[in-house]
């Protein structure tokens, strides 16, 4: 390994664990699935870091994913035996993006690296792959600069009330399609052209869109079972005292509505902490990553969660810089973090 990053030197062991390093392909990549079976489905939801962020370009750079491949020797899945990305033919890549009231598809083919970015689903897409016979596709629905406890607030979540610091006052949160976000308890709102949860709405309602016209996205198939979710989140809701002391309780109500809406109350839930995140970390994102690791089905304190959601611990994975600031942008980060969810996923599966 030739990375000098310090972290990324003191976590090879945990890395090579779990098969980040190397991770041999035990599928055929170029081998299509049985579509005769159910497609299955796994959802990615979050903010700016579900998206795709990791530079790929510049073979001489520490940061890049051709840098990672041809200098760290890392990944080598990811091309062939003529140097070129692989092509997996058994995994669908579909990502779509909220504009203007209407679904933007932006992404449709087989799982590869194409254009200058990648996202943590080249990652989960390759665990995925392995770890399932049937057809699979990661279909992405989000966008960035989202917060769960005002944009994302999911169908259930009520309104609560929080003493702002700044001014003493009582504050009333909006809860579930409820308008402004905030306002002075005793006072009647006044609505924006906004709600709490629109951002939810909207990106279910286009990962359904998807699901209806099935064989567009994933050709000749027929039937499809959404058999897990994927939240990498958080970076917005640290920017609020209120809004990341409600997390928890957002992120429980968050797993239900997702089971409910896609009818799948069996479905797998794979998250990620925030990069930077760790048990020493102090203030909204302290808050934040406490909740994150409450709904731990193996160390949380909810035992229903036990066999069905799995928190990764993104920090040792994590490396140039924050989530706010996407990391540097460095290729290794989604790389690492989309693996070890993937590979996290895998295992619930086999529950």
């Amino acid at each position: 390994m030739k990375s000098n990053h310090p972290l990324f030197k003191q976590t090879a062991i945990g890395l090579a664990s779990l098969g980040l390093l190397s991770h041999s392909v035990f599928a055929d990549p170029a081998a299509e699935a049985d579509i005769s079976k159910p497609v299955k489905v796994f959802i990615i939801m979050g903010q700016s870091n579900t998206l795709e962020m990791g530079k790929v370009l510049g073979a001489d750079k520490d940061d890049t994913l051709e840098g990672a491949i041809k200098k760290d020797k890392m990944y080598p899945f990811l091309v062939d035996a003529a140097g070129a990305w692989t092509v997996r033919k058994d995994v669908r890549n579909v990502g779509i993006m909220q504009k203007r009231d209407s679904g933007n598809v932006y992404r449709n083919d087989w799982l590869t690296v194409s254009g200058n970015e990648i996202g943590i689903e080249v990652g989960i897409g390759h665990k995925l792959g392995d770890a399932i016979d049937e057809p699979v596709m990661i279909l992405k629905s989000s966008i960035g600069n989202r917060g769960l406890s005002w944009d994302l607030l999911p169908p259930g979540s009520e309104s609560w009330e929080f003493v702002d610091p700044k001014d003493g006052k009582t504050y009333v949160y909006a809860g579930y399609k409820q308008s402004p976000a905030r306002w002075e308890k005793g006072t009647t709102p006044a609505p924006i052209a906004w709600y709490a949860g629109k951002q939810y709405d909207d990106d279910v309602a286009n990962a359904k869109k998807v699901l209806a016209e099935l064989d567009k996205y994933y050709p000749g198939a027929k039937k499809y079972e959404v058999a897990g979710f994927f939240w990498w989140q958080g970076e917005k809701d640290c920017g609020d005292a209120s809004h990341s002391a409600q997390y928890e309780k957002n992120l429980v109500n968050l797993i239900a509505a997702l089971r409910k809406d896609f009818e799948s109350p069996k479905a797998k839930f794979v998250l990620g902490t925030l990069g930077e995140a760790t048990k020493d970390s102090t203030g909204n994102t302290l808050t934040v990553y406490n909740a994150h690791m409450a709904v731990d089905g193996e160390t949380g304190k909810h035992p229903e969660y036990k066999g069905s959601v799995s928190t990764v611990y993104t920090n040792p994975l994590s490396m140039g810089g924050s989530g706010n600031g996407h990391y540097g942008g460095n290729a290794k980060t989604y790389m690492n973090v989309g693996l070890a969810m993937g590979d996290a996923m895998s295992k619930l599966l086999k529950k």
